[in-house]
């Protein structure tokens, strides 16, 4: 009796060698992979999310800032900015009694752009 491969299983181990290959080679480690994501469960709660752009848009607010910006009560800010900071995401100021808090790095923005860029952009456009 023949072996029966099923609908999506591949007839050979390997169709593409050089190509598998090439994508173990540059595949990251696990612990890279690991803080990539966290870093995208850091944005998907929708909260938090929220206060990087208020920052995006800003440049720097204060927890009194963010909260009235947003909508939100300033104690779920301050939590929701810790998690951001231990994370390195955002980075705060210090000014007498407030800390003003910031994106960390152009990177941070990069990451902000682009995701919005992707979820509201048309698909079948044309454009990738």
């Amino acid at each position: 009796m023949e072996a029966v491969t099923g609908l999506d299983g591949c007839a050979v181990p390997t169709v593409h060698p050089d190509k598998v290959t090439a994508v173990r080679e540059a595949a990251p480690a696990d612990s890279e992979l690991s803080e990539v994501t966290s870093v995208f469960k850091l944005l998907g709660d929708p909260t938090r999310t929220r206060l990087l752009y208020a920052l995006l848009e800003a440049g720097e607010l204060c927890v009194c800032d963010l909260a009235a910006a947003t909508g939100l009560q300033e104690v779920t800010v301050s939590q929701s900015l810790r998690m951001l900071r231990a994370s390195k995401v955002v980075i705060g100021r210090r000014e007498g009694r407030n800390v003003y808090y910031r994106l960390l790095d152009a990177h941070v923005r990069l990451l902000l752009d682009i995701t919005r860029e992707h979820v509201l952009h048309a698909p079948g456009e044309g454009k990738s």
